[in-house]
């Protein structure tokens, strides 16, 4: 019954009848470092039809964000959510960064000058979106040796520190502005507030889950995961040996679609794509197991990508190329069966609407 509950908690087996940015919130952050794919992991799980360039002009619009938050890589995150998270994660982040950070000669002194750099490059009223390489020029012109890899690590400690985020993308090149000028408005945040507030938002929109899951997805020590779920209060109950929590009934829950081009019944079939949160958010595999860079599929080895998914569990993969961006070359792991066909064939459909 764990993926069951997963799937509705996730949005992916009845669709939110809200906006992006409410999926988001509910659930609390949004792995995206492959940005397209990342758009159509929130556009599965809403209703109606939503389009890739609908949750563009949320993006753009800065109702999303897209930073490194939680363990180091990109998510979106709720504008509103920005400030509390970074600070309750940074610190983490900036331990599991400071070796890679040694490696490339980044010290305390030369990252700090290069954040307050690029804070006042982006203060100025000309130019208050610069692309990565932008930033790079800005830094050299100041005599701090720039490469890729070095560009990276300073963007990233500065979105850390809460002093840049992403801005609207310039056509397909990443933009970053200064976080003061994309949240207009925030809530305040203790500590223990922050904690309880983000095991909140991850069990009740992940769970089914462990504490571990939560550790892996969070970033934060296991310590401070318990913690969080005591101020939570969620509730939990062990299922094979193990012990499982979930938030059950928040007056605030976002409510699913009952519009009626999505019948009353629950999806079965969904094209999840590559670092989708319904697989990447657990460290603990048992209940959805998934994982191998290669599966067997029509008697033929092939590379593990996309998740087709089918009643909660793995059935295979899916891909597209370039050039068709909208069709999808589907490698399962079995026989489906008719009813299997005919409902992958809509969501099919509703991809290739949804890219455009």
């Amino acid at each position: 019954m764990i993926p069951q509950h997963r799937l509705e908690n996730q949005f992916l087996a009845t669709p939110l009848a809200g906006t992006a940015a409410e999926l988001v919130a509910w659930m609390g952050a949004v792995q995206a470092q492959e940005y397209d794919h990342a758009r159509w992991g929130l556009g599965l799980r809403l209703a109606g039809e939503p389009t890739s360039s609908a949750v563009e002009r949320e993006i753009a619009a800065g109702s999303i964000l897209r930073t490194h938050v939680l363990r180091p890589t990109w998510h979106f995150v709720a504008a509103g959510d920005l400030f509390w998270m970074q600070a309750l994660t940074a610190p983490r982040v900036h331990l599991r960064m400071a070796p890679y950070n040694r490696r490339l000669e980044l010290d305390a002194r030369t990252l700090t000058r290069a954040t307050g750099l690029i804070e006042r490059a982006l203060g100025d009223e000309e130019s208050p979106t610069l692309t990565r390489a932008e930033l790079g020029q800005v830094l050299q012109r100041a005599r701090i040796a720039i490469t890729p890899m070095r560009m990276a690590h300073i963007a990233m400690h500065a979105e850390l520190e809460g002093i840049i985020c992403s801005g609207p993308r310039r056509e397909r090149q990443v933009t970053y502005a200064l976080a003061v000028s994309r949240v207009r408005r925030h809530r305040r945040r203790d500590r223990d507030e922050s904690l309880g507030e983000l095991t909140t938002r991850y069990f009740q929109s992940h769970g089914p889950a462990t504490i571990r899951d939560f550790v892996w997805w969070s970033g934060l020590t296991t310590p401070d995961a318990v913690r969080g779920a005591a101020i939570a209060r969620a509730s939990s109950r062990a299922v094979d040996g193990r012990m499982y929590f979930t938030i059950e009934g928040r007056p605030s829950a976002p409510s699913v679609s009952s519009a009626s081009s999505f019948p009353r019944r629950r999806r079965r079939v969904h094209l999840l794509p590559i670092y989708d949160e319904y697989l990447v958010a657990y460290r603990d595999r048992f209940a959805v197991p998934h994982g191998r860079t290669t599966i067997v599929a029509n008697g033929r080895v092939v590379g593990f990508m996309h998740a087709l998914l089918i009643d909660g569990q793995v059935a295979g993969t899916w891909r597209t190329t370039p050039s068709r961006p909208g069709e999808v070359t589907l490698a399962p792991l079995r026989r489906l069966t008719a009813t299997e066909r005919g409902e992958l064939a809509v969501v099919k459909r509703r991809y290739a609407r949804f890219v455009g």
